[in-house]
C-alpha cells in the first residue's frame, strides 16, 4: 500500500535559498538578457513583463508540485493516518502544506499586480525597478518559508524509508513486552534480518517480513515493545506498535516471556494484555508462551498459573508454547496463526451482501456415478486394503537406498538399471545392445579370427627384421652421417654471406688516367695577357703531384710515391701572397668552367648568391661559384634581388623548395565532423 503512494518517490524539497537560487537562475537562463533603451518602450514593457511572469509561473510549478507529491492525511488509509499523526504531528504537517499553499497564492497575486504597473510604465528605469521588486517580493515570501521547507524535507525522509506495509492483505502482527522474542521469532518465520540483542527496546520502528503459505503471500510485523502505563504516557516508539494493532486486521500473536529473562515478572505481562485487550477486539488471538527450553509451561507456580488461566477471559485466546531458539513449536504457531485468519476472513466475506450476488452467478453440479464404469483400483491397493483388513503389515519395500546401504554405501555400490526393463522375456534384460552405424550392425562386420591373424602378421614381421639387420646402418654411422652434412651446410651458408658482405667490391676497377691538356706555362701567359699576376699559379703548381710529373716544378723534395714534402718556405709563400690568390683562383675556375661549357653549374644554397659562406664544414678553397660566374658586384647584386622576388610565392605557400608540389589537408573533414560526446576535445 506504501507503494501505492509512491511515498519513496516524492520530490526533495530544497531548503528556502536553494529554492530562491534555483528559480532565479532558470528566469536568467530561460529568458532574454538584453534591451537597449532605443527599443520601443512597448518592447521594453513587454521584456520586463515576461522576466515576470516566467518567474511567477517557475515559483508556482515547483511549490505545487511540493502539494500534490506529499500525501493527504484524509485521503490515506487510517493505519498511515495515525501513524503519521504519531510521527510528524498532523497539526504540525498540514500546517507546513498550509503555508505553502499560502505562499503560492502570494506569489501569483504578486505578478499579476506587478505585471499590470507595467503595462503603464513610461520609461525603461521604471520598468526595471518593477521588475526588482516583483521577483524581490516573491523571493521574500518564499524564504519566509524556510521552517516550513526543512520540515517537509524531514517528513520526506522519513516517508522514503517508512517499510512498505500493505493494511489490507494477510498479517500476523507480533507484540508484547520489549525482550520477550517477537524479532527471533520473525527471523524464524520469515527472511528477515531483524537485530536481536538482549536488552530492551532493540527494535525501535516498524519492521516487516514475508512468507508463503498455501501458495500465497503473507506478511509479519513485528512492533516495538510496548510497556504497562497509561496511553498518555506512552512515546513515539510505543505508539507505532498501538497504530498497527488499532488499524491493521491480522493475526495478534502476543508473547509471553515464561522465564523473566526479559526483565518483566509474569504479573507485569499478564497485566498490558489486560490493558491492551480492547484492541485485540475483533480478531483473531494467540498467545505465544515463549522460551519454553529455560522454563516449560510444566513448571509454573499455581499461582502463575492462575495469572496465565485469567487471560482467557472473555474466550478466543489460544495458547501455543514456543522455543525460538530451538526452533520448537515455532511453525506449529505460524499455521495456527495463518488458519485462524483464513477462517475470520472467509466468515467475513460469507457475512457480507456480495456473497448472494455472487452465488447467483455460480451453478455446481450434482453428478452421479456411472453403474457401467466402476472406479479402477489397482491391484496393490486392492491387496493393501485386504491385508489391512486383517490385521497384517505390508511387507515393506526394499529400496535403492537399502541396497546401497547393504552393499558398501555410496561410492561402491552400483545401481543396476537393467532390471527394471519391462520386456516380453526377462532373459533378455542383460542382452548387449547392438552397435549401429549407419543403419548397419557393427558385429556383422567384426572378423572373429582377427586375433589370430594379427598374431601371425606380428610373427612375419619379425622374421622380416632379422633378415634385413645387415643391410640397416648403425647408428653411430647415421649420426657421423649427420654431423658431416650439417658441417657442409654451414660453410656453404658461412660462404653466402662473405660473398654478400664482398658484392660492393666485386667490380672492375677503373683507370684514374691523368688529365692531358693545358700546361702550366700556358695558364701562366694567358693570365700575365689579362693583366694579372702569374705567379701564383706557379707556387699552387708546385703544389700539385701532377706537375711534378710533367716536369714544371723546380728544387721540390719527394717522399716515397711521389709526393712531395711540403716545406716551411711553401707556407711562408702562401701567407705572403694571399691577398693576390683570391683573384687568380677566380680567374683560373673561370678559365676551367670555359674549358667545358657542356657541364652545367648550379648554385648550392643562397649563401652562394650573396657570397656569404654559412656552411661551416665547406672547404676554405672552394670557388665562390657566385663571383664566378657574376665576377661584377652589380650583377650579384640585380641576381640576389631577383632571386628573393621568386622565392616569395613559395615562402607564402611554406614550400619546402620549387619541386615541393604537396598540399597538406590542414583541416581533415573525417576527423573532425560529428558531435562530440564527454570524450576527448581534439578530435573523434
Amino acid at each position: 500500500m506504501a507503494q501505492s503512494y509512491k511515498f519513496k518517490e516524492i520530490t526533495v524539497v530544497p531548503t528556502a535559498k536553494d529554492f530562491v537560487d534555483i528559480v532565479l537562475s532558470k528566469t536568467q537562463r530561460k529568458t532574454p538578457t538584453q534591451v537597449h533603451p532605443q527599443f520601443k518602450i512597448s518592447r521594453i514593457r513587454s521584456f520586463y513583463m515576461r522576466k515576470v511572469k516566467f518567474c511567477q509561473q517557475a515559483f508556482h510549478d515547483r511549490l505545487s508540485s511540493i502539494l500534490q507529491e506529499f500525501p493527504k492525511l484524509d485521503d490515506l488509509h487510517p493505519f498511515y493516518a495515525d501513524l503519521c499523526n504519531v510521527l510528524y504531528d498532523r497539526d504540525h504537517y498540514k500546517v507546513g502544506l498550509g503555508q505553502v499553499h499560502a505562499v503560492r497564492a502570494i506569489i501569483d497575486n504578486v505578478a499579476k499586480d506587478y505585471v499590470r504597473l507595467l503595462k503603464y510604465a513610461d520609461s525603461p528605469y521604471k520598468c526595471k525597478m518593477l521588475k526588482r521588486a516583483a521577483l524581490g517580493r516573491m523571493c521574500t515570501a518564499v524564504k519566509k518559508l524556510h521552517a516550513s521547507l526543512a520540515y517537509l524535507e524531514e517528513v520526506r525522509q522519513h516517508l522514503a524509508r517508512l517499510p512498505s506495509i500493505n493494511p489490507t492483505t494477510r498479517t500476523l502482527i507480533l507484540t508484547g513486552f520489549p525482550n520477550v522474542g517477537k524479532s527471533s521469532f520473525m527471523n524464524q518465520v520469515t527472511n528477515a534480518n531483524v537485530e536481536v540483542q538482549p536488552y530492551a527496546f532493540t527494535t525501535k520502528s516498524l519492521y516487516v517480513g514475508h512468507f508463503d503459505y498455501h501458495y500465497t503471500r503473507w506478511q509479519v510485523i513485528d512492533t516495538p515493545g510496548i510497556l504497562d502505563h497509561p496511553l498518555e504516557e506512552r512515546n513515539t516508539i510505543e505508539m507505532t506498535a498501538i497504530t498497527a494493532l488499532a488499524n491493521i486486521q491480522a493475526t495478534v500473536l502476543y508473547f509471553v516471556d515464561l522465564s523473566e529473562q526479559c526483565g518483566f515478572r509474569l504479573d507485569a505481562q499478564v497485566a498490558l494484555f489486560h490493558s491492551l485487550k480492547p484492541l485485540f477486539r475483533n480478531k483473531p488471538l494467540l498467545v505465544i508462551l515463549n522460551k519454553m527450553d529455560v522454563r516449560p509451561p510444566d513448571a509454573l507456580e499455581p499461582d502463575e498459573r492462575a495469572l496465565i488461566e485469567s487471560m482467557k477471559e472473555g474466550g478466543g485466546v489460544e495458547f501455543l508454547p514456543t522455543s525460538c531458539l530451538t526452533a520448537q513449536g515455532v511453525d506449529n504457531a505460524k499455521n495456527k496463526a495463518c488458519e485462524l485468519l483464513l477462517t475470520r476472513r472467509v466468515q467475513g466475506k460469507v457475512e457480507s451482501k456480495k456473497v448472494d450476488s455472487v452465488l447467483n452467478r455460480l451453478h455446481v453440479t450434482a453428478v452421479e456415478p456411472r453403474a457401467d464404469r466402476p472406479p479402477c483400483i489397482p491391484d496393490s491397493v486392492q491387496q493393501q486394503r485386504q491385508m489391512k483388513q486383517m490385521g497384517m503389515e505390508m511387507p515393506k519395500r526394499r529400496t535403492e537406498k537399502d541396497l546401497q546401504e547393504e552393499q558398501g554405501g555410496p561410492g561402491v555400490y552400483s545401481v543396476d538399471l537393467k532390471k527394471q526393463y519391462m520386456l516380453q522375456d526377462d532373459s533378455w534384460k542383460y542382452d548387449l545392445v547392438p552397435e549401429i552405424f549407419e543403419g548397419k550392425n557393427v558385429a556383422d562386420f567384426i572378423d572373429p579370427d582377427i586375433e589370430a591373424r594379427l598374431t601371425e602378421l606380428e610373427k612375419e614381421e619379425a622374421l622380416l627384421i632379422q633378415s634385413g639387420a645387415d643391410d640397416v646402418l648403425d647408428e653411430e654411422d647415421w649420426r657421423h652421417t649427420q654431423q658431416l652434412l650439417k658441417e657442409v651446410h654451414s660453410k656453404i651458408q658461412q660462404k653466402r654471406v662473405e660473398n654478400a658482405l664482398t658484392k660492393s667490391r666485386n667490380h672492375v676497377p677503373t683507370p684514374r688516367q691523368r688529365g692531358s691538356g693545358i700546361g702550366v706555362s700556358e695558364v701562366e701567359s694567358h693570365l700575365t695577357d689579362i693583366g694579372l699576376d702569374a705567379s701564383v699559379v706557379r707556387r699552387r703548381a708546385r703544389k700539385t703531384p701532377h706537375a711534378l710529373s710533367s716536369g714544371h716544378g723546380e728544387g721540390r723534395t719527394m717522399q716515397e710515391g711521389g709526393h712531395r714534402k711540403r716545406t716551411r718556405s711553401d707556407a711562408e709563400m702562401d701567407i705572403d701572397d694571399e691577398e693576390g690568390a683570391e683573384d687568380v683562383k677566380m680567374a683560373v675556375d673561370q678559365e676551367e668552367s670555359e674549358r667545358r661549357p657542356g657541364k652545367k653549374r648550379r648554385l648550392s644554397s643562397p649563401s652562394d648568391m650573396t657570397g656569404k659562406d654559412t656552411n661551416p664544414h665547406a672547404k676554405k678553397n672552394a670557388p665562390d661559384r657566385v663571383k664566378t660566374g657574376l665576377p661584377k658586384e652589380k650583377d650579384r647584386v640585380r641576381a640576389e634581388k631577383v632571386r628573393r622576388l621568386k622565392q616569395r610565392s613559395r615562402n607564402k605557400d611554406a614550400r619546402k623548395g620549387e619541386g615541393d608540389r604537396h598540399i597538406a589537408n590542414l583541416k581533415p573533414r573525417h576527423l573532425f565532423s560529428g558531435k562530440r560526446g564527454v570524450g576527448k576535445a581534439d578530435r573523434r
